[in-house]
């Protein structure tokens, strides 16, 4: 039995609609799913909703013993959906804590976390900016890679939130080659590909054109590349980012050098359906790559595909896990 652990998020956006839609359409049969949220949130989106289901309330994850629904309620805010407070942040904090706890503990055999606002848990006083930087400093991880993925298109990215104006100084050859090593070993590890294709984009326009255009490409990216191919890595020459995504079908996955070079052809390609999965964690850990949704919570508009497929990645990874 697949025992998933799902953190809930802010309680004040779409997650618990999104969440009930996705458990009403997923896979039952030897899967455990494991709310760590709020009870009143979910009995609420029941309501919004009409997705009746079977969700029984436990104190712990000791208490699962067979596949099923279950939730562990924790912070039960009587939310306003729509309304996010310091009060939801620390919700999603809580709720992120407990669900972490247990997967550290090897309880559960994955961890999928649905959408929290970077303001309202910063505001309750939660010092991180963000899931990713949270699990990797509690599990111990040394390095870690942001991968935002759909069936047509993979992305990892070398810089990830922060203002454009500072990723020049923060591309560096040490850095890619950490991230391309680690996304190398962990395509083999987690998707049993033998040897991945991987296509590495420039910083600037055409990829510098040759160092007309800014010099990143020839000082830091070029020299990256070439310690990597003395690995056996198979990656490609800096490409220039406008054109590099007409090839999505010839690589397994790509590099980008900042946030929005590569989620913007990765959300118009597959927005409804994108999976973010952090690579580097010692567990699984994916998410749906939206987020909290507070101007239309409680309209029952929300679209859970990308939810559900965050939910098929995490059991599809353990299988694959179980099977090696």
């Amino acid at each position: 039995m697949v025992k998933l652990a799902i953190s809930l998020g802010d309680p004040s956006g779409i997650n618990s609609e999104i969440l009930l839609k996705a458990l009403d359409k997923l896979p039952k049969r030897n899967i455990s799913y494991i709310i760590y949220g709020s009870k009143k949130a979910l009995e609420k989106a029941k309501k919004l909703t009409g997705v009746d289901l079977n969700i029984k309330a436990i104190k712990s994850i000791n208490d699962v013993v067979k596949s099923g629904i279950y939730l562990i309620n924790l912070y039960d805010l009587d939310v306003e959906f729509g309304s996010p407070s310091k009060e939801t942040g620390k919700a999603s904090v809580v709720y992120l804590e407990n669900a972490v706890k247990d997967v550290l503990e090897k309880k559960a055999d994955a961890l999928i976390t649905l959408p929290i606002s970077k303001q309202w848990i910063m505001e309750s006083g939660f010092p991180y900016a963000g899931h990713t930087d949270y699990l990797a400093e509690v599990s111990g991880a040394k390095e870690y890679a942001m991968v935002l993925m759909c069936k047509k298109l993979k992305v990892a990215l070398i810089t990830t939130h922060i203002p454009l104006k500072d990723v020049p100084s923060q591309i560096t050859k040490e850095k890619i080659i950490s991230k391309v090593r680690l996304i190398n070993r962990e395509f083999k590890e987690k998707f049993g590909i033998s040897k991945p294709k991987i296509a590495i984009l420039g910083l600037n326009p055409h990829a510098s054109d040759n160092g007309n255009i800014g010099n990143e490409e020839l000082n830091i990216i070029l020299p990256a590349v070439k310690t990597l191919r003395e690995d056996g890595i198979d990656i490609t020459d800096p490409l220039s980012p406008d054109t590099a995504f007409n090839r999505y079908k010839d690589f397994d996955i790509y590099v980008a050098m900042y946030h929005d070079q590569g989620l913007i052809p990765l959300k118009l390609l597959c927005f409804r359906k994108a999976v973010n999965i952090t690579l580097g964690l010692p567990f699984i850990r994916t998410s749906p790559d939206h987020g909290t949704g507070y101007d239309i919570a409680g309209k029952n508009i929300a679209d859970p595909s990308s939810t559900i497929e965050a939910v098929k990645l995490a059991i599809l990874l353990k299988r694959v896990k179980s099977n090696r």
